[in-house]
């Protein structure tokens, strides 16, 4: 064989994996491994990213994807990085990894807490784009007072993204994308701001160089050959953080495009062509993974991950059909509920809030409102679909902020992510926000975004922005229904009604938060 191939390894939070693509951007490979993030005891909102475990478990998804293309090491002309953001790795200076956290880490409340009272929060907001909940700040703080050992032991830190490539060349480096959700950058310089380091008290030559993404950085030594599978001297390339990248892998790269990515997390995005803070501290505003753009976002929390519960916890005879029907379990759970109207027959879903970055925090997981009258319409398959309204009106609501900040009306979006495979959800979403939602035919867009930078940094491609267009497929637009849509934004307003007072048990302490911020 000839072709030439490129790969892309991506650490997600519940997930490592390798897909291997070709030059028309088609997914030749896929292979993924499951993880889990341990919490420690006696310390509370902790989740330790295991480095050694979960490096082993990437090497197996490389050596299986390489094995499933049916291809030699030495096609695969590049490799790139991707991974969720916010996480960090620290390693003292001989390279070993001694501390590391996943995205969703929250241990550093109080430390959160005090950079509050000193007036720091804001400061550092308007400079990085984020508030203090699950950035680095509060978590170096908190490794400084908690584990003074491990502080003085750091000499180098990365984003997790940044972690693969160090694996794969033995270099420390980071990109605008992911090193911007460290909450450690001066976006509109789109590297380190030294006023944030200063004010956390640490030393600025822990933190790699930034190089924008599709940059070749080093090449894949002889010993992360000997581990992958890969051949040594394939050139390595910075890629950059998940939600960037999926941006550019739906073609999402000039200012004002919008996208909904629905995966274990939605993010509800916009690409700007400078940093579009929200001065009401709500949302976030991180570098884009394209040159001289950013982007705005809201985060739908544990969207994919709630439905995925739903799957597992009450739809064993679902999983039964589908396994002998050759289908996805979601695809039998999205036929149940291809009949139930808009409002799931009454059934109210409360899981994810609107984002709230100066005050984080979720109501307990429910379902309100059975008629117990009626188990026929009042069910599974209303609970299944008012999971997949729920995801929606968050993405509604963090629309609506994105247009007021911009002051730009959002005329269509792109769908990406996992939950974009149905036939349901697309729709939903398209009626829930009254505009088209266009489905490419890659869904893995994050990897192929990946692949992308992978392919302009050895010539194959030109640049980001034209390559993104030029590969990107589309599959299906989805037209919202007007009708539908006026019943939407009715049930939306009376949900979030319904969503404050549920926040309040929360706030009284009488049952336990989805999840908490940091800090909150």
């Amino acid at each position: 064989m000839s072709e030439e191939y490129v790969a892309a390894i991506d650490a997600g939070t519940g997930s490592g994996r390798c897909i291997i693509f070709d030059l028309e951007g088609r997914q030749v490979a896929f292979a993924t491994r499951e993880w889990s993030h341990a919490t420690i005891p006696d310390v509370p909102g902790s989740q330790v990213f295991d480095t050694q475990s979960n490096w082993s478990l990437l090497c197996e998804s490389i050596r299986e994807a390489l094995s499933r293309a049916h291809i030699a090491p030495e096609q695969i002309r590049s490799v790139s990085a991707t991974s969720m953001r916010e996480g960090m790795v620290l390693y003292d200076s001989e390279g070993r990894e001694i501390w590391a956290c996943p995205n969703v880490d929250s241990r550093a409340r109080v430390e959160v807490t005090q950079l509050i009272r000193r007036g720091l929060a804001k400061k550092i907001y308007f400079t990085a784009g984020d508030w203090l909940s699950i950035i680095s700040p509060p978590r170096f703080l908190w490794i400084k007072k908690r584990e003074p050992h491990v502080y003085k032991r750091t000499a180098h830190m990365t984003m997790i993204s940044d972690w693969i490539l160090y694996k794969l060349s033995g270099r420390y480096v980071t990109d605008p994308s992911a090193g911007s959700s460290s909450g450690m950058f001066n976006l509109s310089r789109r590297s380190w701001s030294d006023d944030i380091i200063e004010w956390c008290g640490l030393r600025l030559e822990i933190f790699p160089e930034v190089h924008e993404s599709g940059t070749v950085i080093g090449e894949v030594t002889a010993s992360a050959g000997s581990e992958t599978g890969l051949k040594t001297g394939t050139p390595v390339v910075v890629g950059g953080a998940d939600t960037q990248l999926g941006l550019v892998g739906v073609g999402a790269v000039r200012p004002y495009d919008a996208t909904t990515i629905g995966g274990s997390f939605w993010q509800q995005t916009i690409v700007t062509n400078k940093p579009a803070i929200d001065p009401k501290c709500r949302l976030r505003t991180l570098c884009h993974a394209v040159p001289d753009l950013w982007m705005t976002e809201g985060i739908g929390f544990y969207c994919g991950i709630t439905m995925r519960w739903f799957r597992d916890a009450f739809c064993e005879h679902e999983k039964e059909v589908a396994a002998k029907e050759g289908v996805d379990p979601y695809y039998i759970l999205e036929k149940q509920a291809e009949s139930v109207p808009p409002g799931s027959n009454g059934v109210i879903p409360i899981f994810s809030d609107l984002m709230n970055a100066k005050r984080w925090t979720h109501a307990s997981p429910s379902f309100l409102q059975f008629n117990v009258e009626q188990p026929q319409s009042s069910g599974k398959k209303e609970c299944f679909r008012a999971i997949e309204e729920s995801a929606s009106y968050v993405s509604y609501g963090h629309l609506k902020i994105i247009e007021s900040i911009t002051r730009h009306r959002v005329k269509e979006v792109v769908f990406c992510g996992g939950a974009s495979k149905g036939f349901l959800w697309p729709q939903i979403l398209a009626d829930v926000l009254g505009v088209d939602v266009k489905v490419p035919l890659v869904k893995e867009s994050t990897a192929l975004g990946a692949a992308i930078c992978a392919g302009v940094g050895v010539g194959l491609f030109s640049n980001i922005q034209d390559t993104a267009e030029k590969l990107v497929k589309w599959e299906q637009t989805f037209k919202p229904d007007e009708n539908d849509h006026a019943k939407y934004v009715r049930i939306y307003k009376r949900w979030r009604e319904i969503y404050s007072r549920c926040l309040r048990m929360v706030e009284d302490g009488l049952v336990k938060p989805m999840w908490r911020a940091a800090g909150t």
